[in-house]
């Protein structure tokens, strides 16, 4: 089984639809495949709708929290979407989205960018706007060469010169309700430091302590020293291993499927999911 836990569309900042995202990993070889779209569930219905035969759906969500002014990114999987708690943080978290992105626009013209809000929400459309629109529109305009590129102190990183901060969860309190809405936790790349800073193995190891499920260490942000690491770390604390794409469409440069999870690792996320069950394809209506 090829198994991809982690890829975004465009009901956040994905440049593929739901149902592209779908076909595209059946098309990729995936047998699963995971939509864990920034604070929201607005992919799953054309998704699910989409799905071809062969491939497994897992729901899912990237949930956007901090910790001691560190950016941290939490994978849900298999939760209850209906769940009113964690509904209302993910609506906190959506709704200061655009305010902090127009935050963003400004400390950008401020610097002699030529960027407006009106491009920013061109590429966004009907997605959860986020930094990769921002990071798009300057790609538009020339100052940076890539998404990724933008990533960097200079633009948009964690205390970068354009960041700003919006309404994040405390990830202990992320891990917690996401548990309460019967779903499994994986920290998403925790030692991609080209993104800015990370949380510490002490912080990690305090996440284990209060239910975290497991860390994603193969990613492309990861290198083999790292994920070794990683490993290392994880079977110390006994907490499951991912790895995933980080899947954005033509926005990023990973692939579906570049990166996987073992389906022993898969199982056991199932095993533990109460919340929502995958979905296996059926030959998929939206075509």
């Amino acid at each position: 089984m090829r198994i991809d836990l982690h890829a975004h569309s465009t009901a956040s900042d994905g440049t593929d639809t739901p149902a592209e995202l779908v076909r595209n990993a059946a098309g990729a070889g995936l047998d699963v495949v995971a939509l864990t779209d920034h604070d929201t569930v607005g992919g799953y219905a054309e998704a699910v709708a989409a799905l071809p035969a062969g491939l497994t759906l897992v729901t899912g969500a990237e949930l956007s929290c901090r910790l001691d002014g560190v950016g941290v990114h939490l994978l849900a999987y298999l939760f209850d979407p209906e769940e009113p708690e964690l509904a209302r943080e993910r609506e906190l978290v959506r709704d200061d989205r655009v305010p902090r992105a127009r935050a963003m626009v400004a400390k950008l013209r401020a610097l002699g960018v030529d960027i407006t809000w009106e491009q920013v929400a061109r590429i966004a459309g009907e997605g959860s706007v986020g930094r990769p629109h921002v990071a798009a529109a300057l790609v538009e305009l020339g100052v940076v060469a890539s998404v990724s590129d933008a990533f960097t102190p200079d633009w948009l990183a964690d205390g970068g010169r354009a960041h700003a901060e919006k309404h994040e969860l405390d990830p202990f309190d992320a891990v917690r309700l996401v548990k309460a809405a019967g779903g499994v936790t994986v920290l998403a790349h925790p030692a991609a430091a080209r993104r800015g800073r990370c949380v510490p193995d002490s912080a990690l190891a305090a996440l284990a302590g209060a239910g975290l499920d497991g860390i994603e260490v193969d990613h492309m942000d990861h290198d083999p020293a790292t994920r070794a690491r990683l490993r290392a770390l994880a079977a110390d604390l006994d907490l499951l291993t991912t790895g995933s794409s980080d899947y954005h469409g033509s926005r990023k440069t990973c692939r579906l499927g570049e990166y996987t999870t073992d389906p022993e690792i898969y199982g056991e996320i199932t095993r533990r999911a109460t919340g929502a069950f995958p979905v296996p394809g059926a030959g998929g209506r939206n075509r």
